[in-house]
């Protein structure tokens, strides 16, 4: 069960990639040009929000199961020295539950807003903070915390 919901989460994190870029492209086009809050602006928000925290909650199930979390509660003070260890049980779980939360405002917040160029200047910043923080959290291939493939196989 573990690993296949590793995979799962592997692979729900292209959709979550997906939907910050056409977040992000959405928002720019709707800056730059001045275009309304359109219903695929408000639809991209909606699958963004929905897609993370689904994310998260798969996310959650991974950790608590995880043999490298329970790895490194046995002994946590000797498995700060070990990078993965350390990436997993505290650095990627942190960054994530912090980019979620900033998704979460940020569409909160940009819903709320009247003025369409504002709610698309809202979205705008809090997603690019947390795509950020989401691409630096991501155990990438070429990633000095944590090496981890881009697709995971069965």
């Amino acid at each position: 069960m573990y690993s296949y919901l590793l995979i799962f989460h592997s692979f729900v994190r292209w959709l979550v990639l997906f939907f910050l870029l056409f977040t992000l492209i959405r928002c720019i086009r709707g800056i730059v040009f001045r275009k309304n809050f359109e219903k695929w602006d408000n639809l991209g928000r909606i699958l963004l929000i929905t897609f993370s925290h689904f994310q998260l909650i798969l996310g959650f199930f991974l950790y608590f199961k995880s043999p490298i979390i329970r790895s490194f509660f046995q002994d946590p003070a000797g498995a700060f020295q070990i990078s993965d260890l350390r990436f997993f049980a505290v650095i990627h779980i942190s960054i994530m539950i912090i980019s979620v939360v900033f998704l979460t405002i940020g569409s909160a917040i940009s819903k709320r807003k009247k003025e369409d160029s504002e709610k698309f200047k809202n979205l705008f910043v809090w997603t690019l903070i947390s795509i950020i923080l989401i691409l630096i959290a991501i155990p990438w291939p070429f990633s000095p915390f944590a090496h981890r493939p881009y697709i995971r196989e069965f």
